[in-house]
């Protein structure tokens, strides 16, 4: 019963039927098939098993986190603003929101360098740090990224957002503080026609500044380009479901007395737990949403592990190396896993284990900026040791050598003899001058 209502649901979704309803039929599917595809990914159970990571992460980093952003923001000021945002983040919570909110203050004002000292202050950092670090994992996995920023890179554009996002977010709800204390502006609010509109408009602000970090995050954290386009519809939905949510768990926590009878002084402890879960769930729901957004065709197969033929995986194995080859011969050009996915059509995932699998060889290595260059002199690179790569290699099992039947083992050795008399001794190189002379 249940598999034949799969059927029909999967039928209904992924069918066209809505689509004989003109725009608003195919706008209704298209939400659909988003909403089918994220509810899929989250009972998966990935998406929930990262939020509750990174709920541990945030536990240990927090402290480290705002005493780097209030220290900056000291430095300027204007670090008032940081107690106000966390007071907004957390006002879901109420009461509770207001006392978690002190109490970390209390201890980010307790941090400085001459009590921590010079190795307390080096762990403080690396863990605000890795904080960042783990989110780009998450955002990673969602985008089907399989290598992570470089080191240098990491290290530069960590520091570099650690230390401009407080800044930024100060001057932000600064110039709004400012503009709504202007005289002008509350001329204008007292006015029958403008005074509404700006009511309204203030009320929204907070969470306009909220879709704002959110649309960021999704551009820039993931190793890989993201479109502005698709950035902004997963920062727009996460910002409303935040909103949505919030509103829900506040009057959660509101009627929770029961709560609080219960687990007495864990009460808010557990309260602040389920928040952070469901802000990181949030978080990368609408990841999920941007990367369905800039690519549709993964809507329907979700993470399915991509199974190639042993044909498919030779001629892959032998376009990859080719590409990187005519591209290493061209000072002006570049490439890498996501140029290489755009050229031959095929998603990354389905490229990403036969690169890993010629880079363990030797074949293939990457730079400082993540371009995949040829391993060694491209005429030592025979196109045996390439389609060797993925016939050969990697092979798990028993120890002992199968019992082949004589005439199966015969024709096995055959067909390798025949691979390799085709291929011959030609190089990379010498693949390359053949493609270029035609």
């Amino acid at each position: 019963m249940f598999e034949r209502l799969k059927e029909q649901i999967d039928k209904f979704v992924w069918g066209d039927s809505l689509g004989h309803y003109g725009l608003p039929g195919r706008i209704l599917c298209s939400v659909l098939r988003n909403l089918y595809a994220v509810m899929r990914d989250i009972f998966s159970g990935q998406l929930t098993l990262r939020s509750m990571s990174l709920v541990y992460t945030t536990l240990l980093s927090v402290v480290p986190l705002l005493a780097f952003s209030f220290s900056v923001l000291k430095g300027l000021g204007v670090h008032r603003s940081l107690q106000e945002r966390l007071y907004l983040i957390l006002e879901p919570l109420g009461e509770k929101g207001v006392e978690i909110t002190d109490q970390v203050m209390k201890l980010v004002n307790n941090v400085n360098g001459g009590v921590l000292g010079g190795i307390g202050l080096a762990f403080f950092i690396y863990t605000a740090i890795s904080m960042v670090q783990k989110i780009e994992e998450s955002f990673n996995y969602v985008w089907y990224v399989t290598k992570p920023r470089s080191f240098a890179r990491r290290l530069t554009e960590y520091m570099l957002v650690l230390m401009t996002g407080p800044v930024i977010i100060a001057i932000a709800m600064g110039a709004i503080a400012s503009l709504q204390n202007d005289s002008a502006v509350e001329w204008l609010t007292q006015t029958a026609f403008l005074g509404p509109i700006f009511s309204v408009t203030s009320q929204v602000t907070p969470y306009l500044l909220v879709i704002g970090i959110f649309t960021f995050l999704y551009w820039f954290m993931p190793n890989t380009e993201v479109r502005l386009t698709s950035a902004l519809v997963g920062g727009l939905t996460s910002g409303a479901l935040w909103a949505t949510v919030g509103m829900i768990f506040a009057a959660f926590v509101s009627n929770s007395a029961r709560t609080q009878a219960v687990y007495a002084s864990f009460a808010i402890a557990i309260t602040a737990l389920i928040w952070l879960y469901l802000n990181w769930l949030i978080l990368l729901i609408g990841a999920q949403l941007a990367f369905y957004f800039q690519n549709p065709a993964y809507l329907r197969i979700g993470r399915r592990e991509p199974r190639l033929s042993n044909s498919m995986r030779e001629r892959l194995a032998l376009n990859i190396m080719l590409i990187v080859g005519s591209a290493f011969r061209d000072a002006s050009r570049s490439t890498n896993l996501e140029t290489i996915a755009e050229k031959l059509r095929i998603p990354s995932i389905t490229i990403a284990p036969v690169i890993t699998a010629l880079e363990d060889n030797g074949l293939l290595t990457s730079n400082e900026n993540e371009n995949l260059l040829p391993g060694r002199e491209m005429a030592r690179i025979m196109l045996t040791d390439i389609v060797e790569v993925v016939r050969i290699e990697g092979e798990t099992g028993s120890h002992r050598l199968p019992n082949w039947t004589d005439v199966i083992d015969k024709m096995g050795n055959e067909i390798d003899v025949a691979v390799t008399s085709l291929l011959g001794e030609r190089s990379l190189s010498n693949l390359l001058d053949e493609v270029d002379h035609k």
